[in-house]
C-alpha cells in the first residue's frame, strides 16, 4: 500500500499527538516546496501538511501539491486562529486541529479515502461482531446491525482494544473529541443502545467494569 506522507519540520508526535495509536505507514518530508514534485511522483496514498506552526509555509506547499497533482487527496493540520488566514478549501480536501482525537483522524483519512475511490478494506473484528471501516457497516452472526455513527465508533474503539478497560472521560475525549462538552453519561447511553442493538446473545461483549468505565470482551 502507498504510504501517506507528512510535510512538517516537526515530528509525527508533534503534530498530531495521537496518530501515533494507528499504526500509519507515515513518511516525514520537510515542509519546502522544493520537496513537493518528488514526493508526488510516488503517488502517495493520502498527503498531510503541518500549517500549524507555520501557516504561511503550509499555505505554500499546499498550493504546490495542488499545482503538481490536482487530484492528490490533501489534509492540513491548522490551528483554528488561522482559518481566516488563507482560503484553505481551494488546496486542501480535509482539516484537523493538532489535538484531533485517534477517532477524528481515521475518520478524517477514511473520508479522504471514499472521495479518492481507495480504501484499506479493513474489517474489525470482536467475536462474532464484524465492522467495516470503509463502509461503516456491522453485522452480527451476519444480521445487519443499524448503528448510529457514535455508536459504531465506539464499538470500533473498544474493539480494537480488546480487555482494555477505558474511563468515561477517556471515552469521551477519544470517540466524541477534545471539542465535545457533554457529560459523562453520554457515554452511558450509547453503551445502553449499543447493547440493546447487539442483543441479548451479544451485548456481554461491551463489558462494565465497576467504578472505572468499559472494556470489550477479550474473545
Amino acid at each position: 500500500m502507498a504510504p501517506i506522507v507528512l510535510f512538517s519540520d516537526r515530528s509525527p508526535d508533534e503534530v498530531l499527538p495521537a496518530a501515533s495509536a494507528l499504526l500509519l505507514d507515515l513518511k516525514t518530508e520537510h515542509l519546502s516546496v522544493t520537496a513537493v514534485r518528488d514526493v508526488m511522483v510516488l503517488a502517495p496514498e493520502a498527503v498531510l501538511v503541518d500549517a500549524a506552526e507555520n501557516p504561511g509555509q503550509g499555505h505554500a506547499v499546499l498550493r504546490a501539491i495542488r499545482e503538481t497533482a490536482p487530484t492528490a487527496a490533501v489534509l492540513v493540520v491548522l490551528e483554528r486562529r488561522d482559518l481566516e488566514r488563507f482560503r484553505w478549501e481551494e488546496v486542501a480536501d480535509e482539516l484537523l486541529y493538532p489535538g484531533a482525537p485517534e477517532t477524528e483522524i481515521r475518520l478524517r483519512l477514511a473520508m479522504l479515502r471514499r472521495r479518492s475511490g481507495a480504501g484499506d478494506g479493513a474489517t474489525v473484528r470482536l467475536g462474532p461482531i464484524a465492522l467495516d471501516v470503509d463502509s461503516y457497516r456491522a453485522s452480527a452472526d451476519g444480521r445487519p446491525l443499524d448503528l448510529t455513527f457514535k455508536e459504531f465508533e465506539l464499538l470500533r474503539f473498544l474493539a480494537e482494544r480488546p480487555g482494555r478497560v477505558f474511563t468515561r472521560p477517556a471515552l469521551m475525549r477519544e470517540v466524541w473529541g477534545y471539542d465535545f462538552y457533554g457529560g459523562t453519561r453520554t457515554v452511558d447511553v450509547h453503551v445502553r443502545r449499543l447493547r440493546a442493538k447487539l442483543g441479548p446473545e451479544h451485548e456481554g461483549l461491551i463489558e462494565t467494569v465497576r467504578g472505572v468505565g468499559y472494556r470489550a470482551a477479550d474473545v
